[in-house]
């Protein structure tokens, strides 16, 4: 996945309001960009760091979008959670992910459960279709693990309760967590920040739902599917 316009280098003076973001651009000037984020962003969001920002198209409120953070040693993270399904999207039409290829069909936002949308819905001849939703992680507390989530999330919850019931049903059902950082080498669940999730993870685990865990390669010019890691 490219970045439609080039990105621009900039110096976080504040985020607020979830969605907002002052940008320091240099020679004097300060823009407000949009964060396209709602989560907590813990350790991604201190005044100071180097940002990287993308051009919005004619038209929006706000000139910029938030898209990278730099991070010590030559590493990134990516901040935007629309960017997972965008690359697990293309990684999935590509059959680069080898236990979710062979599929003749890739449909995105399909509806099912209870008033809920799978991320992507495979299908293909032979086969039962498999439902897999895709959750953004870019939390990192300490050595080189990445952890989900990275505050309470409600949401997070209903979609591995959805799952369960899907793979508990005898249907093909799959939770994959998409890093978006350069500096994580494994995975495991923040269990003490959103003690909920990692119960309903556990119940869905159970009942037959398949987690695996994919990093990015990440650079100003675009966000790519990587490799796969450990899961704890």
């Amino acid at each position: 996945m490219r970045f439609q316009t080039p990105l621009v280098p900039a110096r976080l003076v504040r985020r607020y309001q979830r969605f907002l973001a002052d940008m320091d651009m240099g020679g004097g000037r300060v823009a407000t960009v949009h964060c396209p984020n709602p989560g907590a962003m813990l350790g991604l969001a201190e005044p100071g760091m180097r940002c990287w920002i993308e051009p919005a198209p004619p038209g929006r409120r706000l000139a910029f979008g938030w898209r990278l953070v730099e991070l010590p040693g030559g590493h990134w993270a990516g901040i935007d959670t629309g960017v997972p399904n965008r690359v697990v999207a293309e990684a999935l039409r590509a059959g680069a992910i080898p236990s979710l290829a062979g599929y003749a069909r890739v449909r995105a936002e399909v509806p099912y459960g209870r008033a809920s949308r799978v991320d992507f819905l495979l299908e293909g001849a032979g086969q039962p279709p498999a439902h897999v939703e895709v959750k953004n992680v870019h939390l990192r507390r300490t050595d080189d693990w990445a952890e989900f989530p990275d505050c309470v999330t409600a949401r997070g919850t209903r979609h591995l309760d959805e799952l369960a019931r899907v793979a508990a049903g005898g249907g093909r059902a799959v939770m994959l967590y998409l890093v978006q950082r350069s500096d994580c080498a494994r995975f495991r669940l923040a269990a003490d920040l959103d003690p909920a999730y990692a119960a309903a993870f556990a119940r869905a685990r159970a009942a037959g739902v398949e987690a695996m865990v994919w990093d990015c390669r990440i650079s100003p010019e675009g966000v790519a599917l990587g490799r796969p890691l450990p899961l704890a």
